[in-house]
């Protein structure tokens, strides 16, 4: 979850790099640091506690010449949030300079081996025990750098994604990855000379060069400035780098005038689902075409069971799913957090599909899920916002979102757009499984088209949420409710008001709350139902009672025009008629605003929430 960044070449290194950690901050925030062999030979490590504003003041009087180095920031896992810990860390000599996302399972015992060989670490770190452990093969191997990580990963456990740099030969760096992402910018300087950009991801990357590398799992990179790249595996057998082209608009990922991110990707939405959905619907002709379903259509027609795969927002959109998919597909869908089962030992059938959903494509749970389901043979479909990231390439197929680079740690246009991918992949398979008419799928891809408009105009109704936000700042706790295909949107409401504003909030089936829940209202229990026109509708109004005669504070989001609950509601926000399946679509968005509302009154880092970071990578 950590965010590395490095550059060899011909340019200053330093506002490079500073630039590429103001783009990977959302990766991590608790500290932050920087490495440079300096022009006049040095290795120079600088570190701050906190984000990358305070590693620039701290940096202010320094030399920061050089034009190799690497830097980090940092979400902390061993070793609390201190300068001390921070990346990069320096080996025994300081020779070496090693940046890291990951965790070092077997830390310990290395350290321990090291500390009999003299070899003394000053932080909590499993980092600095790596860069220790790497320059002690060099020390008994006499080898290269290159060869030293490479001897030296051959000991490690657990997952890596490094950069290493040595003052020695200031004319090289090596990366290496396993679990952990890493991409290789492949560019050329201003002057026309090579020069090599390496990212956690490509956003460091895109305003340099569009042609990338992406390192697989068990690969070391050798990177040098006249623009050499060996990569070989961790069992020596050598690799030809594959350059992809990628395509981000630079623009994406600023804020575009808006005060944070989070706020720019909510209202992003209704362009980002028309993108989503851009030659995957046929407007003409209200059909579904996903080459995913298409390529493998047999796959599907003889499905057994369907498994989704995901963790939090994700796995509230496969929620939804499982709902769509039954009733069109008629095929069983199971719904699992991958943190769970990929420690279980899951039945799992070779005709099974599994289905993996994650914004990321790296994130660690989901990805050895997966690896846990192509064990015993199932079909893996990957259904993911990032080209090139981990899971579109361990999965045998699947499906891009296409809604642009989400920055926000609180996802937001990845949930509609993970929602709306999955319904079109129900749409498809119960098009080959023919358990679907061609009236109601072109009924249903009809209203489809007409969503991103309906999203478009429930931003527009509901300029009250900021207004309302102010008043809801006393609430300690609140309960978010709602049925069928609205529960999913309960737990996502409740997820995001906890994750940005840290208020604590849970989401239920409204019917549950007679079976406990309903124990804890009182007048300052705020109680939010999703409550449309369609589905229950009946049951949730004597759901609404239930609570109001107990005094609870309720909050509505209804179906424009809906005069019933409104009458029995404190507030209400409305959104556009749609079918009960798509509700979700246009319900989620009121709730995403008064998040972000919420937290913005209470004074919160909105884009960066304490603690959380947006792609989990390590376990």
């Amino acid at each position: 979850m950590c965010g590395i960044v490095g550059y060899i070449g011909d340019r200053k290194a330093y506002p490079i790099l500073m630039k590429g950690l103001y783009r990977l901050e959302y990766r991590g925030y608790d500290s932050a640091g920087i490495a440079l062999v300096n022009d006049n030979g040095n290795l120079s490590v600088y570190k701050a506690k906190g984000k990358v504003s305070a590693l620039e003041a701290t940096v202010q009087d320094k030399d920061i010449s050089g034009t190799v180095g690497i830097a980090h920031t940092r979400w902390a896992t061993h070793g609390e949030p201190n300068v001390v810990n921070a990346h990069p860390h320096y080996s025994k000599s300081r020779n070496l300079a090693l940046v890291h996302n990951g965790i070092i399972e077997n830390f310990k015992i290395l350290r321990s081996q090291l500390e009999k060989n003299d070899f003394h670490c000053i932080s909590e770190t499993d980092t600095e025990v790596l860069v220790q452990f790497i320059e002690y093969m060099q020390d008994i191997h006499k080898c290269s750098l290159f060869k030293a990580v490479q001897l030296a990963l051959k000991n490690v456990t657990g997952a890596y994604a490094i950069a290493v740099i040595d003052k020695q030969n200031p004319d090289q760096m090596v990366v290496a990855r396993k679990g952990s992402p890493l991409v290789i910018g492949v560019g050329k300087s201003e002057n026309g000379n090579p020069e090599f950009i390496v990212g956690s991801d490509a956003t460091p990357i895109v305003e340099f060069t569009q042609e990338v590398i992406y390192l697989n799992d068990e690969e070391i990179a050798y990177l040098d400035r006249s623009g050499k790249i060996d990569i070989i595996t961790l069992s020596n057998v050598k690799q030809t780098p594959q350059v992809q082209q990628i395509s981000i608009d630079i623009n994406e990922l600023e804020k575009g005038g808006y005060p944070h991110f989070m706020l720019k990707e909510i209202y992003e939405q209704p362009d980002a689902i028309l993108n989503c959905i851009r030659g995957r619907l046929d407007t003409e002709n209200k059909d579904v075409f996903l080459s995913g379903v298409i390529d493998n259509k047999n796959v599907f027609k003889n499905a057994r069971r369907i498994i989704i795969c995901a963790c939090g927002t994700s796995w509230h959109s496969a929620l939804i799913a499982k709902y769509f998919i039954e009733e069109l597909c008629k095929i069983p869908v199971e719904v699992e957090y991958a943190s769970e089962f990929r420690y279980r030992n899951p039945v799992v059938f070779p005709e099974d599909v599994v289905i993996a959903v994650s914004q990321s494509g790296e994130t660690a749970d989901t990805l050895a899920a997966i690896q846990l389901a192509k064990s015993k043979g199932a079909f893996l479909y990957g259904i993911c916002n990032v080209i090139g990231s981990s899971i579109p390439r361990a999965t045998d197929s699947g499906t891009y979102l296409h809604v642009g680079p989400e920055i926000g740690v609180a996802s937001t246009k990845a949930f509609t757009g993970q929602v709306i991918t999955l319904m079109m992949l129900g749409l498809s398979i119960a098009k080959v499984k023919k358990t679907i008419t061609d009236e109601k799928l072109h009924f249903l891809v009809g209203e489809l088209i007409n969503i991103p408009d309906k999203m478009r105009w429930t931003l527009e109704h509901n300029k009250s949420i900021p207004e309302f936000a102010q008043m809801f700042t006393y609430a300690r706790n609140c309960i978010f409710l709602g049925r069928g295909y609205n529960y999913p949107v309960a737990l996502e409401g409740a997820l995001k008001l906890k994750e940005i504003s840290y208020i604590h909030a849970e989401g239920y089936p409204a019917a549950e709350m007679k079976h406990g829940p309903i124990a804890l209202i009182d007048e300052e229990m705020p109680v939010f139902f999703i409550a449309p026109k369609h589905g229950m509708y009946d049951k949730v109004i004597s759901n609404i009672q239930e609570i109001k005669s107990r005094n609870g504070r309720i909050v509505s989001i209804v179906t424009e025009g809906d005069t019933v609950v409104g009458n029995i509601s404190d507030r209400i926000f409305s959104i556009p008629d749609t079918l009960d399946c798509f509700v979700p679509l246009l319900s989620v968005l009121p709730l995403q605003l008064l998040s972000y509302y919420v937290a913005c009154a209470k004074g919160r880092n909105v884009d960066q929430p304490r603690n959380l970071a947006k792609s989990v990578t390590v376990e």
